[in-house]
């Protein structure tokens, strides 16, 4: 199934939103303003169902040019436009910034809709569409198909919705469900009983409840409580949709449009960007260097001074090598698109790409830098670098292997690879003799799947510490180096999604229940391990009653993690604390004689020889002690 954002633009009163409510049966002016004054002032969403039981989420954008920002974020995942026309009036000034933006970021499909054709007779409406579909030339609208409508009588709205339906399934293309999520916020409230709520359109990737995110600008952490899609409870969401969260360990006044949730440390804040940005052919403004601007990208909005590093200026329809230096700190990947508008008067000039998301400032007309944009431009050793690793899929790469498969030098795939570790595409994992490398979408998928595992295993097995390491590696990861295998491990404990207790792994926060069960055989092992001290006693010696053996080994495997009990040797625990003392004494005698014998351990402890041997091969496995000539010597090996 495709998740699909259809969007309006055209000029105020042109009937966007007397269309979408003929397309839906809904009102999509939230504000009492919007009502009173008939126009569209904030973003208004909702949605409709296709024949072939797609649902269509739908963004009704403000045509005033007082609201041009807000039009701007409302085309952040659009896969087809609706340019609204009143047959009455035709393009009109706020018609063509509309398409100009659209241009400028990337929008490919698009519907030609002539509202209001009860206005216009046939010959009238016949002229309006001529003298548009000239105005069109050379634009992407230019080969786009016309509907005809009035929104107010319902005329032709029933083939506007079937051509919407061929569109979306013979043009739109899938969005990338696989990547690393990003959700650029366009509203944020509160609900009472519920918290902190966000919604936007999710541009990449899939979220899922109870997943941790990271803000962007800003760095604060939250947690998806619940999603919601089209007002329906769900658990995940998916590229293409419109979304609604509520977010935990957030407040509203923390967040703001603009702001970006995405996976923790999967993105960098920057106030420098480095773009390819193009004048639009119908401005009049010549653009000097270290002109204020405004910048639009995704929902943000944000002044910036734009440097010229290849050209004293750029005029209409000329394009050039920019950074953009930020008054706020931003966070975007590369390849992001954007607009600029004067800064006053605010007026759309120009939009483009960014080719660096994180810069550092750079020298204008300088050989190298201009070189560097071109390449990362025309697509660099980082774009072939990151497909390689993408098609690896659910295997780590290493560095070495990646030079093999393309072409280039172990020294050139070690810079792309640095340059894809910086903007979060990869993660990287070195070890002595080479670096190894996964894709980040790869390794959120990994993430998830060992975390609802985790979570599974221990809800069926609620004694147990959790699942060995081996078979974590066995299921998900058993092509990758056990060395490289255990680093992946400890950077998820480090970053709270689960915790290592020597071998095995559990769920972030996990607490094996002390329910009447675990505390009496606690109590059992306890009642015959305390009293037997050096004399120790075997488990299986033990009654546990109609309790099975497998939850007895569970209760005793927490014990020893927990740090209360030690294993001696096969089927024999004591207390930690005893050896521990035993440990103290042992190391005592070796200071003293230099050698330490069964005897005397057996003396030392006043147990029988066949506890001391125990004691002595404990002292060998904590390298306290090791063999030197008879068997039942040893000396120190401290």
């Amino acid at each position: 199934m495709k998740h699909i954002i259809i969007g309006t633009a055209g000029h105020i009163d042109h009937g966007k939103t007397t269309l979408i409510k003929a397309l839906t049966g809904r009102d999509t002016d939230r504000f009492e303003e919007e009502k009173r004054r008939g126009i569209t002032i904030d973003l208004g969403f909702t949605y409709f169902d296709l024949k072939n039981n797609d649902r269509v989420g739908i963004i009704d954008v403000p045509g005033h040019e007082k609201f041009i920002n807000n039009m701007v974020a409302g085309v952040v995942g659009m896969d087809l436009v609706l340019l609204v026309v009143a047959a009455d009036e035709g393009i009109m000034p706020q018609t063509r910034e509309h398409m100009d933006i659209l241009q400028l970021l990337g929008v490919k499909n698009s519907i030609l809709v002539l509202n209001k054709c009860d206005l216009v007779d046939p010959d009238f409406l016949e002229l309006v569409e001529e003298e548009i579909k000239e105005e069109l030339k050379g634009s992407f609208l230019e080969h786009a198909p016309v509907a005809k409508v009035s929104a107010a009588t319902g005329e032709g709205i029933a083939e506007l919705i079937e051509l919407i339906e061929k569109m979306t399934e013979e043009v739109v293309e899938q969005k990338d469900t696989e990547t690393i999520p990003r959700l650029p916020i366009d509203r944020v409230f509160t609900l009472s009983g519920f918290g902190t709520i966000v919604t936007g359109t999710l541009v990449s990737g899939t979220l899922s409840k109870e997943e941790s995110l990271e803000m962007f600008p800003n760095g604060k952490e939250c947690k998806i409580r619940s999603i919601q899609v089209h007002g329906e409870n769900v658990e995940q969401c998916y590229a293409g949709q419109r979304v609604a969260l509520n977010i935990s360990n957030l407040k509203k006044e923390e967040l703001k449009r603009g702001c970006t949730l995405a996976p923790i440390n999967s993105m960098k804040d920057s106030k420098i960007v480095d773009v390819k940005l193009e004048l639009l052919n119908s401005t009049e403004r010549v653009l000097k260097n270290n002109t204020r601007l405004h910048f639009f990208s995704g929902t943000s909005q944000v002044l910036c001074r734009a440097v010229l590093l290849g050209d004293e200026v750029l005029k209409p329809g000329q394009s050039g090598y920019v950074q953009l230096r930020m008054e706020e700190e931003v966070a975007f990947r590369r390849g992001d698109r954007f607009v600029v508008r004067f800064y006053s008067p605010m007026e759309t000039i120009g939009g483009g790409v960014i080719l660096e998301p994180n810069a550092e400032k750079k020298k204008r007309f300088e050989e190298e830098v201009i070189a560097s944009l071109k390449q990362k431009e025309a697509g660099s050793a980082e774009d072939v670098i990151e497909l390689k690793v993408k098609e690896v899929s659910e295997n780590m790469v290493s560095v070495s292997e990646l030079a093999k498969v393309s072409a280039l030098s172990v020294e050139e795939v070690s810079k792309a690879v640095d340059n894809l570790v910086k903007e979060g595409l990869v993660c990287e994992y070195s070890t002595k003799k080479d670096r190894y490398v996964w894709h980040r979408s790869e390794e959120l998928k990994c993430r998830n799947k060992i975390k609802t595992t985790l979570e599974n295993y221990v809800a069926k097995n609620p004694y147990k510490i959790g699942m060995s390491k081996a078979q974590i590696h066995s299921m998900f990861l058993k092509k990758v180096k056990p060395n490289v295998f255990a680093m992946y491990m400890d950077r998820l404990a480090e970053q709270g999604m689960i915790e290592v207790h020597d071998e095995f792994i559990s769920p972030a926060g996990y607490e094996i229940e002390k329910d009447e069960t675990y505390l009496q055989v606690r109590r059992k092992i306890l009642g015959a391990v305390k009293p037997a001290a050096y004399d120790f006693k075997r488990i299986s010696e033990i009654k546990f009653g109609e309790i099975k053996e497998s939850i007895v080994e569970d209760i005793l495997a927490d014990m020893v993690t927990k740090g209360e009990l030690v294993k001696v040797s096969d089927g024999m625990y004591t207390l930690q604390v005893y050896m521990e003392q035993a440990t103290q004494k042992v190391i005592h005698k070796l200071k003293q004689d230099g050698k330490i014998t069964i005897g005397e351990i057996r003396d030392m402890f006043s147990t029988s020889r066949k506890s001391a041997k125990p004691i002595l091969e404990y002292m060998d496995r904590i390298k306290v002690t090791r063999k030197s000539g008879p068997e039942s010597e040893r000396v120190s090996n401290l």
